[in-house]
C-alpha cells in the first residue's frame, strides 16, 4: 500500500488571569508549577488546545469552540485531554490514517519549561499513541517582542504529520 503524508498546523493562546492565583496550569497533560492560572473556561491548556486545532486542520471538523464549549459548559469537562479524545476518534474514523510525528513550539516568558520537557513529551506520546522520539517541543521568549514574550501568557504552535493511505487507482 502506499501512502501520503500530510501536515497540518494548530495554535492556540491563552492569556494568564495575574489578578488571581494557582498552584499551576495545565500544558501537554502535566500540571506545571504557576502562580497565576490561565484565563480559559476549560484548563487551558494551550498544548493540547493546539494539537487538537491540528487535528480538525485535517478532519475539518472543530472541535475547540461549539463542541468543546459544549462539553466545558453543559457537561462541566474541562479536562483538555478529553477535548483531544474527540479528534482523535475523528481520525479513528478515517481508515488508516495515522499520527507518525509532532512538532511543538511554545511562547512564553514564564513558567521556565525545560524542567518539564520530558514529561510533557512522555505525557504526549501517551495521549497520541506514538514514540515519544517522534515529538518534538521547543519553548522560546520571542526576546519579549510579544504579549507572551512578556509574561502576559502562553501561545503554542502545533505542527502534526500524519499519513494517510493513498486511494487505489
Amino acid at each position: 500500500m502506499e501512502y501520503s503524508y500530510i501536515t497540518t498546523i494548530g495554535q492556540d493562546s491563552h492569556a494568564f488571569d495575574l489578578s488571581k492565583t494557582t498552584d499551576g496550569i495545565m500544558l501537554g497533560g502535566v500540571k506545571i508549577p504557576f502562580d497565576h492560572p490561565y484565563i480559559a473556561n476549560s484548563d487551558g491548556d494551550v498544548l493540547l488546545h493546539a494539537v487538537t486545532n491540528a487535528i480538525s486542520g485535517f478532519t475539518t471538523r472543530n472541535i475547540l469552540g461549539g463542541i468543546a464549549d459544549k462539553m466545558c459548559l453543559t457537561d462541566k469537562i474541562t479536562d483538555s485531554r478529553e477535548y483531544l479524545k474527540v479528534g482523535l476518534e475523528d481520525l479513528k474514523k478515517m481508515e488508516g490514517v495515522s499520527i507518525v510525528h509532532l512538532s511543538v513550539t511554545i511562547e512564553c516568558k514564564r513558567p521556565k519549561l525545560m524542567p518539564h520537557m520530558e514529561e510533557i513529551r512522555l505525557s504526549l506520546s501517551s495521549l497520541l499513541n506514538i514514540p515519544a522520539s517522534h515529538i518534538g517541543i521547543t519553548a522560546t521568549t520571542g526576546e519579549g517582542l510579544t504579549s507572551f514574550g512578556r509574561g502576559e501568557g502562553m501561545q503554542v504552535f502545533a505542527l502534526l504529520t500524519l499519513r494517510s493511505p493513498l486511494p487505489d487507482a
